[in-house]
């Protein structure tokens, strides 16, 4: 593999990154992304809740998959991170609003801290028709 087989996918839909990586890198029919916090592109802030920014979080993952020519219907693994395990039901809760059966694979963990002290972190791995 050299770095001309995989491609990065940046959008302005979602918040960009905060480091030294990718938004998305596409290698062949398969998209990774990277953790999306629940910030708002534009103003750059947290919304209050934990099931607010889930939805946020999810919204940024759908924009990035727009953007490298794939949809939600296509992710087959995710992986959330929690700051609290004791938001699962919360987070599950609009997790299941935006993916439908066959359900991807999923993870999910509670972690010490996220970046910018966010509450929830979602990345997932996606198929590209």
């Amino acid at each position: 593999m050299t770095n001309m087989d995989k491609e990065t996918v940046i959008t302005t839909d979602a918040p960009g990154a905060i480091g030294p990586y990718s938004q998305a890198v596409k290698l062949g029919n398969v998209l990774y992304t990277s953790g999306q916090l629940g910030l708002d592109p534009v103003k750059g802030t947290f919304p209050a809740t934990v099931e607010e920014q889930t939805e946020r979080s999810l919204l940024n993952v759908k924009a990035i998959l727009e953007a490298a020519g794939t949809s939600m219907d296509q992710v087959i693994k995710t992986t959330v991170f929690l700051k609290d395990m004791n938001d699962f039901l919360k987070v599950n809760e609009i997790y299941g609003r935006f993916f439908a059966q066959p359900y991807p694979a999923r993870s999910a963990v509670e972690v010490a801290r996220l970046p910018k002290d966010g509450l929830v972190e979602i990345e997932v791995i996606a198929y590209i028709p």
